[in-house]
């Protein structure tokens, strides 16, 4: 009895602990939606009022955040087009193929996770600068690839290797081309990862401001740069506003990530009961 007691006391104990310090993490983010409601012109927490003149004046007439939100959604756009290709070509190598020297490859793809952004900027202001594609939207976008492409690897390459193989080797044991079985067999199953990929590919480049800073020009600010000039230049209270709908748009990518994943993880389980029913491929690559 006295075990248990201390069982149930630790997971009480436990369960506190963790939910102040979710609590903590997520008090920025609450303080940010609250403020962005505030009617206080220097964006003071808690407010005295409440009002939405925030949120309205993002889209008043002579607003600047309409275009750079976008041409955020456009970069973002193409460097998840980008990535993803990448990220399929990469993680199909990896898992899939006898790739020499697969350690440094991978190292080598995931290499622009660890060196610090703005040196990543930096290198690719100096690359972008004497072909005069500073504040070129594809010059962004190539930027932003840079840092969205390692994270779809991630992900496409543990998507990959969670496929089971017997899948692929009964469709080839029937005559199917690498070409049919990837289209027939490993992208649908992939389909889940791919999904989150694209969905985490265009968060970061969405969020992303350091490469955004160095490629941009005048006349092509993204929404985190936008952001950075309205606080270091300017006191606009919209930017709580802002923030507070990036917020939720994280949250909701979020949620359709876990959908996707959960909508699609039955699915290689139903592929291998009707393989193992219809006697297509024992586990050990016997007919049955």
């Amino acid at each position: 009895m006295m075990e248990l007691r201390r069982t149930v006391a630790g997971r009480i104990t436990l369960t506190a602990v963790a939910t102040v310090i979710l609590l903590f993490l997520a008090l920025p983010i609450i303080v940010i939606i609250v403020t962005s409601f505030s009617s206080n012109a220097f964006a003071a927490f808690p407010p005295k009022a409440w009002t939405f003149t925030w949120y309205t004046s993002l889209f008043a007439d002579g607003s600047k955040w309409p275009a750079a939100l976008s041409l955020s959604a456009l970069v973002a756009a193409l460097s998840t087009v980008f990535s993803l290709v990448i990220g399929v070509t990469a993680a199909t190598a990896l898992t899939r193929s006898e790739l020499p020297l697969r350690s440094a490859v991978y190292a080598l793809v995931l290499g622009p996770l660890l060196i610090p952004q703005i040196v990543t900027a930096l290198g690719l202001f100096l690359l972008f600068e004497p072909a005069a594609m500073l504040g070129s939207p594809l010059a962004i976008a190539l930027g932003h690839t840079v840092l969205a492409s390692p994270i779809a690897v991630l992900i496409l390459i543990a998507t990959l290797r969670g496929i089971d193989e017997r899948l692929e080797d009964a469709a080839a044991s029937m005559g199917a081309g690498r070409l049919t079985i990837a289209r027939r067999i490993t992208f649908p199953l992939a389909a889940p990862g791919m999904i989150a990929a694209a969905i985490f590919s265009f968060i970061t480049s969405f969020d992303e401001f350091y490469i955004s800073q160095f490629l941009s020009s005048v006349d092509t600010v993204t929404l985190p740069v936008q952001i950075y000039n309205s606080l270091t230049f300017d006191i606009d209270p919209s930017v709580t506003a802002i923030s507070a709908i990036l917020i939720a748009f994280a949250i909701l990518a979020l949620a359709l990530v876990a959908l996707v994943r959960w909508l699609g993880s039955g699915r290689q389980e139903s592929l291998l009961s009707v393989e193992n029913t219809a006697g297509i491929a024992a586990p050990g690559g016997e007919a049955v």
